[in-house]
């Protein structure tokens, strides 16, 4: 096993909480492999899925602990990312580690210019290499044909579907090593989340995906590993088929099962 991301005895706790949301958590992202994080409302799988590029920085006040490790694909060397200090760095990992939400969040921009923000943060100014860049991303994120003729319009104006698979683009423009997957098909409908599903799992042939889902039968068809999670702890975590079809601890399965949650 190829570990891209490495959680060890991993706490996490919000201001003024009276314990830890997040207790002593050891879980491992494998490269080009999908996790789904699964388990009932409030049991910290977003909260965990944030912490692992830092968004909880944004908000003072929140204090966490351990480590979480991601490789360094450059150096092949593991690097604890709870030491980053400087907003510089912060930003080079959420480069490297991309964040999708459970609400598609375009900025109030064309199309154009959403997929180039990254790319013009990045040092990118060349024109002709703008333009090849955020085609290439739209092509990847299977949005290039719908939206090829109007890239100077707003984002705004697109569909649910389309914003979603958007924010994708802008987010594997950059060419992220590791993608975070907040629920993001919960708003979305049927048609819409069959594509977003055919796309994240054509991604992991070259990033490494971590997706929080309340869908079972998401989990099921797109992850290649799953961890259960309750009440702030790691139940158990294994392969997806062994999870669904012969997990370990009796509260997995009750989950599973849907006797509780």
């Amino acid at each position: 096993m190829k570990n891209i991301m490495e959680m060890k005895d991993f706490y996490f706790t919000y201001p003024k909480a009276p314990e830890a949301t997040l207790k002593n958590i050891n879980l491992n992202i494998e490269e080009n492999k999908i996790t789904a994080l699964i388990g009932p409302s409030g049991c910290g799988k977003s909260t965990l899925l944030r912490s692992l590029n830092r968004i909880h920085d944004l908000y003072p006040g929140n204090q966490y602990g351990g480590k979480i490790l991601l490789k360094d694909i450059k150096n092949r060397k593991m690097e604890n990312i709870l030491m980053y200090k400087k907003e510089i760095e912060l930003i080079d990992l959420r480069r490297r580690v991309g964040m999708i939400f459970q609400k598609p969040t375009p900025f109030p921009m064309s199309i154009f210019d959403n997929v180039a923000y990254g790319l013009k943060l990045a040092g990118i100014k060349n024109k002709s290499e703008l333009g090849g860049r955020v085609e290439k991303a739209l092509k990847e994120a299977a949005v290039w044909n719908e939206v090829k003729d109007r890239l100077k319009e707003s984002a705004l104006g697109m569909s649910g579907g389309q914003q979603q698979r958007l924010c994708i683009a802008r987010a594997i423009a950059v060419e992220p090593e590791v993608l975070l997957f907040d629920e993001p098909t919960s708003a979305l409908d049927p048609i819409s989340t069959a594509a977003i599903e055919e796309l994240i799992v054509e991604l992991k042939e070259r990033i490494s995906i971590a997706i929080v889902t309340h869908n079972m039968q998401q989990a099921s068809r797109i992850s290649d590993y799953t961890a259960f999670m309750y009440l702030g702890d790691l139940v158990e975590f294994g392969e997806t088929e062994q999870i669904f079809l012969n997990p370990k601890k009796k509260q997995t399965e009750d989950y599973i099962t849907g006797r509780f949650g």
